[in-house]
């Protein structure tokens, strides 16, 4: 019988790297042989609903409208989890994390683990949240080493239980085009001859995009910038935009579907966050051979390798910014071809998404085994402490019966 692994996360009506990095996993896995369902604890399903329905993955929405305080939902998850039994709920991002855990009281899976996806710790509530709840995981995993240290300095997780698995990209799809066809799609895409820059991601202040709209006005040399997404900072940097002169300049093109033509197109990528956990979005970009320039925050330099791959900017100040972007350009063609060369090989060689499935399905068969022996040696124990005395053989046993996993 083939072993089912269920992923609750908020919703995939809308798309981040964090949602998009799940539907990833679970394709992944089917192909594998996994029996898989997507949780989402609102939402409709969107498009992507579709798209699982297709590959012949399960989907469930706990339509949930008053977040984790909505009764109902957490008694669709809990029926849900008696019913099909999964062997793996793995949680991705805080809210579905603590419903995975939380739900192991009253509906237990046989493993229960979330992903860390950020290196922000968020509020001292999120905090509590986790530490109370921490129990509750077998294992907690991380996109990124940074992300990974972060959780683990704020004690929101114990480094014994802590695993860094980064996110993957599918090298086939996201890969440079030849010349002939990125002519072609900067002739479709009305790029001209100059230099234009891509950023991509949800508009909100944590990628700092208004920092980036005030670097392009600093600029020595003339460049345009598409800032593809859309979010609720969307209305202010437009505002920004003209306030800054750069209407001619930047280009809001909203949520792009086909991120990878823009990404063929540029000459260089963009990425100016406070905080990442590791950014699908450069993993893209240096699949498709296009340099980036980055904040040197956890996540960030987590892929970018520093005048290797791309360039950090020390500090998320638009004149620290505009510095290396000019920098960047100043390079010169037959560089920044080299740059982007690099970058492919270094997304080859440590986030390709086969690679990472294969490992995910590793993961999860040994945490399965781990359990399995947890539970044995659990029930010698339990014999043996009923055939003889309790008193004095509860010394002996060892402090918990969890599994630690170090590393795959």
């Amino acid at each position: 019988m083939m072993n089912h692994v269920a992923m609750l996360v908020p919703t995939i009506d809308r798309l981040g790297g964090a949602e998009r990095q799940v539907l990833l996993l679970a394709f992944g896995l089917k192909r594998r042989g996994w029996r898989v369902t997507v949780i989402a604890l609102s939402g409709s399903g969107g498009d992507a609903g579709v798209d699982l329905a297709e590959a012949g993955i399960g989907f469930l929405s706990l339509e949930m409208r008053k977040g984790l305080a909505d009764p109902l939902g957490w008694l669709r998850l809990h029926q849900w989890i008696r019913t099909r039994q999964p062997d793996v709920l793995h949680g991705h991002l805080p809210h579905a994390a603590w419903m995975a855990r939380w739900s192991r009281v009253l509906a237990p899976a046989r493993v229960v683990l979330d992903t860390v996806h950020t290196s922000a710790c968020g509020t001292l509530g999120r905090r509590i949240g986790y530490r109370c709840s921490n129990w509750l995981a077998d294992v907690v995993t991380a996109v990124s080493p940074g992300a990974a240290g972060a959780y683990a300095n704020a004690g929101m997780v114990t480094g014994d239980r802590l695993v860094v698995i980064p996110n993957g990209v599918d090298i086939g799809r996201w890969k440079p085009a030849a010349s002939e066809e990125r002519a072609a799609l900067r002739a479709q895409l009305r790029v001209g001859d100059e230099f234009h820059w891509l950023a991509a991601g949800r508009m909100e202040a944590v990628k700092n995009f208004s920092c980036l709209l005030d670097a392009m006005a600093r600029l020595s040399y003339p460049a345009r910038l598409v800032i593809a997404g859309t979010g609720p900072m969307e209305a202010a940097l437009r505002a920004r935009c003209l306030e800054l002169g750069l209407a001619a300049r930047v280009s809001f093109p909203g949520f792009e579907r086909n991120l990878l033509r823009w990404m063929q197109a540029a000459d260089a990528f963009v990425l100016p966050s406070l905080r990442e956990g590791l950014p699908l979005v450069l993993l893209e970009a240096g699949a498709c051979a296009l340099p980036a320039v980055a904040t040197d925050v956890p996540g960030c330099r987590d892929v970018v390798v520093d005048g290797t791959t791309g360039l950090l900017a020390r500090s998320a100040s638009p004149a620290s910014l505009a510095k290396i972007m000019d920098t960047m350009m100043g390079l010169g063609p037959e560089a920044r071809a080299a740059m982007g060369r690099y970058a492919r090989l270094h997304v080859e060689a440590e986030f390709d998404l086969h690679a990472i499935v294969d490992r995910w399905d590793g993961f999860y068969q040994q945490v399965l085994e781990d359990r399995r022996s947890a539970t044995r040696r659990g029930r010698t124990m339990h014999n043996e402490l009923v055939a003889g005395s309790i008193a004095s053989r509860a010394q002996n046993c060892p402090p918990h019966c969890k599994p630690r996993v170090d590393s795959l």
